[in-house]
């Protein structure tokens, strides 16, 4: 017990990391951990290095919420909510959006381990079901998505330049694609946009969040999170934007909603190791590498992700209540600038060359939907489209 308690605390501390640092990923970590474990193994039990991974990717869940917010620099997990984040942030209302991202991604784990003897029920019969469905609902989905739209015409014209920027993206030798794609589509964009208007940040309150819709958001978070953690190329930004036309939520629930999406999805993607033997992303493959995944493991790892999730809740809101006394003390239009430089030197180290090309075009086509008012879920094309001919 001891063991599996430290591994948990490691594992939150790298989770602390990666969730604040853009560009550094779970995956990357998780990775540089697989290439020390021939080490690492004589010092410790595969199953101590894996709850650590898992414990990493969990908080990792919870903390990139304020990058998103405070920043402007979403991941893929939550690209979807940075516009409604961002606009709480500027309403003063930037700690609120982290406490209903937090009620999210908790409410969320806490219902889908409850859940969890009917995922193990279930699981094998949706997945074959929705394996040989999947690109139809896309496709039905993406229509409905445009059709919602006040102006089609470029809603679609977006979806599909988007759709074409994915398949390049994804097609080119670059490392960590979707950090110049995302960064470009929902971060710099947002922050041009900021510096161009010259953005101040209000006074921020610290007052109770009132929630409506709550048990909705959670709810579909875990029922979508739990397809999206064994569908190969379904990730929580598609299901995000997925679920925001079907579900009809509130502003403040959809943020609750996006908060569960990535914690539902990285949880049960253990289920999917244990009953599929598949690995839905970087963290889970290293887990699958490493160790042989059965019904006792399983539920060490998941009881490691729900005392996870309370430990990485409470950092979650004191390091928010942190940024958010912060925030107001600086100029935001020079640290609009200063995030924008230093998003460009990351990319340019992680990704390259190429990397950079892809975090211009995708800033002028996030720029673009911003001219035109188009909802920016429609540039989640450039991962809907690929997804699709994946499928097909």
């Amino acid at each position: 017990m001891i063991e599996i308690i430290i591994g948990i605390l490691v594992g939150i501390c790298f989770g602390i990391f990666t969730g604040l640092s853009p560009g550094i990923h779970v995956n990357l970590i998780s990775v540089l951990l697989f290439s020390i474990s021939a080490y690492l193994l004589k010092i410790v039990d595969p199953l101590i290095l894996c709850i650590t991974i898992v414990s990493m990717a969990i908080t990792h869940t919870f903390l990139d919420i304020i990058p998103s917010i405070f920043l402007g620099v979403p991941d893929e997990e939550e690209a979807i909510a940075a516009l409604p984040s961002h606009r709480m942030l500027l309403q003063g209302n930037a700690f609120e959006a982290v406490q209903l991202s937090t009620i999210g991604a908790l409410g969320g784990l806490v219902v889908a381990v409850i859940l969890i003897p009917i995922f193990l029920l279930f699981t094998e019969n949706l997945y074959a079901f929705l394996e040989s469905s999947i690109a139809l609902l896309l496709i039905l989905t993406a229509g409905f998505m445009i059709m919602d739209e006040k102006n089609k015409i470029w809603a679609l014209i977006i979806f599909l330049i988007s759709g074409v920027l994915g398949i390049v993206t994804f097609a080119i030798p670059v490392n960590e694609p979707l950090f110049p794609l995302f960064s470009g589509l929902f971060g710099i964009s947002m922050l041009v946009n900021s510096i161009k208007e010259n953005v101040k940040i209000p006074e921020q309150k610290f007052q109770d969040v009132e929630i409506k819709g709550a048990g909705k958001a959670i709810f579909t978070s875990v029922i979508m999170g739990w397809v999206a953690s064994f569908m190969p190329g379904i990730g929580t930004a598609q299901v995000a934007a997925i679920s925001a036309k079907i579900v009809k939520l509130e502003e403040k629930a959809f943020i609750i909603l996006v908060g569960g999406l990535s914690t539902v999805n990285m949880l049960l993607s253990l289920v999917s190791l244990y009953l599929l033997e598949k690995a839905r992303n970087g963290a889970i493959v290293v887990v699958m590498k490493l160790l042989e995944v059965k019904q006792r493991e399983f539920y060490v790892l998941v009881f490691s992700c729900l005392i996870t999730g309370g430990i990485a809740a409470i950092i979650t809101l004191k390091l928010a209540k942190s940024f958010t006394k912060l925030i107001e003390k600086i100029d935001y239009k020079k640290l609009c600038i200063g995030v924008l430089f230093v998003l460009l030197i990351l990319v340019a180290v992680i990704s390259g060359w190429m990397g950079v090309t892809i975090l211009v075009i995708s800033t002028s086509l996030g720029i673009l939907v911003e001219l035109k008012q188009i909802t920016k879920s429609q540039m989640m094309g450039c991962l809907i489209i690929p997804v699709v001919i994946y499928f097909i």
